[in-house]
């Protein structure tokens, strides 16, 4: 015991061995070392020393100088909701899915749909708790019928399937040209992931004796992404209806480059091209839908309400609270509701028809898009953002009028096999006992559904 004591160091040297030195605010000793030293060349020094953009300096020091005292940076990261963690493609696969059951004239119950696409492999597997919220989140809804929560969707979704399969067959039968477009994304990472394979090399060891390569490496991440937009008909992409351009976000949702001012200049560009009294089908993203005219909400100021209610001709004969007001507005806002992108078609003497949502199977440009992607991974080896783009346009130039009319009559089969899901439901809930409770998303037992 007495020779382990005698390892230990003197008390006087304890602070070496043990304690951190105290490190000195630069700041101070810039200022005791140089007290002419000018401010830009402090604030240089400063961001310099502590390895701190110089920006951040500024903002640091006017805050202190301003509230006497400084805020820990908020380091939350804002975490991506369930629902957006999956694509457009999974949410259309999971939409199928129940689609499956209807066609066949089975009641889907969410245990169904559990064991469907969790044995299918090109879906991910779902927890039964994951896919219900999924499930809701796509605008389906359980209703108690018989001691079971029959999966339906929700009324105001089938009615706009259903008008819009109504209309998209009137314009073909009027003999009116239908246009399609959409925007979608290229990766200058994006390469063919399935790879020819030599089992019988057992390590890269192996391959480097035998004088075989392991093949190209490929770029970690997905690099630079162009954002592409092209609209086409049964005639083809439409001849200088492209608009591709470098993204500057480092954002998972290509949306997010797109806004409405920036749409509307490619979309006036566009109209002159068309065919005349002809059809544009897009989907309902924010900046197709951007309003002519702001509606009052929720959110809207009591006065300005009021304001935009008298401007319409509404008479208010009385003080009325903000919800009655409101109320109001929700009665003759139909009236008044119109889209930047639909008045500029209508101008011009063309309709623009909108898909329902999560229904980019009825969208025939994505068939196209599938096409275009599949050449540029299969001919990119470079993994050069300028490379890229040359196979882009390569890879829209080889999608022909053939390939686009092929395109339409499968989606024309998906139109009518949404038909029959539509008249399988109708029929199948209306000769279902009822139950007096109707429920949107929570039932009161969870073993019903």
């Amino acid at each position: 015991m007495s020779d382990r004591l005698d390892e230990v160091p003197e008390m006087e040297n304890m602070d070496d061995t043990i304690s951190p030195k105290r490190i000195n605010v630069p700041g101070n000793d810039l200022t005791m070392k140089n007290p002419d030293m000018q401010y830009k060349i402090m604030m240089a020094e400063i961001s310099k020393t502590l390895g701190i953009g110089l920006n951040s300096v500024r903002k640091i020091i006017s805050e202190y100088k301003t509230t006497g005292s400084v805020k820990s940076p908020d380091k939350k990261r804002s975490k991506k909701c369930l629902f957006e963690k999956i694509d457009d493609l999974d949410r259309n696969a999971l939409r199928q899915k129940v689609h499956s059951f209807w066609l066949r004239k089975e009641l889907p119950t969410i245990d169904k749909i559990l064991e469907a696409v969790n044995d299918d492999p090109a879906l991910p597997n779902y927890k039964r708790t994951t896919l219900y919220t999924i499930i809701k989140k796509l605008d389906f809804v359980f209703t108690k019928r018989k001691r079971c929560s029959v999966l339906t969707e929700r009324e105001d979704l089938l009615v706009w399937r259903q008008n819009y399969i109504y209309d998209i067959r009137k314009y073909r039968e009027e003999g009116r040209t239908v246009y399609y477009l959409d925007e979608t994304w290229v990766n200058a990472g994006d390469c063919v992931e399935k790879l020819w394979v030599d089992k019988t090399i057992q390590s890269k060891h192996d391959a480097f004796n035998r004088g075989l390569t392991t093949g190209a490496t490929n770029p970690t991440g997905t690099g630079k992404r162009l954002i592409v937009l092209h609209i086409g008909s049964h005639k083809g992409f439409l001849e200088g209806g492209l608009l591709c351009f470098l993204s500057k976000k480092n954002s998972g949702d290509y949306h997010d480059e797109m806004n409405g001012d920036h749409f509307h200049e490619w979309f006036q560009s566009i109209i002159p091209r068309l065919e005349q009294n002809s059809v544009i089908v897009m989907d309902n993203a924010p900046y197709h839908s951007v309003k002519t005219e702001k509606i009052p909400t929720s959110s809207s100021k009591k006065d300005d309400i009021l304001l935009w209610l008298k401007s319409k001709g509404v008479v208010i004969d009385r003080p009325m609270f903000k919800p009655q007001l409101l109320t109001k507005v929700r009665e003759i806002k139909s009236k008044y509701t119109s889209y930047v992108v639909d008045n500029m078609a209508k101008d011009a003497g063309h309709t623009v028809l909108r898909l329902p949502p999560y229904h980019c199977e009825l969208n025939p440009i994505e068939l196209a898009w599938a096409m275009v992607k599949t050449y540029v991974k299969q001919n990119n080896k470079t993994f050069k953002i300028d490379d890229v783009r040359v196979l882009l346009n390569t890879a829209i130039e080889r999608v022909t009028s053939e390939n686009w009319q092929n395109f339409i009559q499968h989606v024309i089969k998906e139109e009518e096999k949404m038909t029959e899901v539509d008249r399988n439901m109708d029929e199948i809930i209306d000769n279902l006992e009822p139950c007096v409770l109707t429920i949107t998303g929570e039932t009161s037992d969870s073993s019903d559904f």
